[in-house]
């Protein structure tokens, strides 16, 4: 049980990690900043839902 509750916690650091990065980039003018911000957001979201994949119990190909 344990490690389930640290993955889960895990996904939801990175999902408030690419909703921080959104906010931020849309306060930002178009441009080189922002587009590495809404990378970094892209890339975290990403990495949530690999993880996620990852450890489920069924192991089925990303959609």
């Amino acid at each position: 049980m344990f490690k389930r509750n640290r993955l889960k916690r895990v996904r939801e650091r990175l999902a408030a990690f690419a909703t921080e990065m959104r906010e931020k980039a849309s306060r930002l003018p178009p441009g080189i900043e922002q587009e590495n911000l809404l990378r970094k957001a892209r890339q975290a979201d990403v990495a949530a839902r690999l993880d996620e994949w990852a450890t489920s119990r069924g192991l089925q190909p990303p959609k």
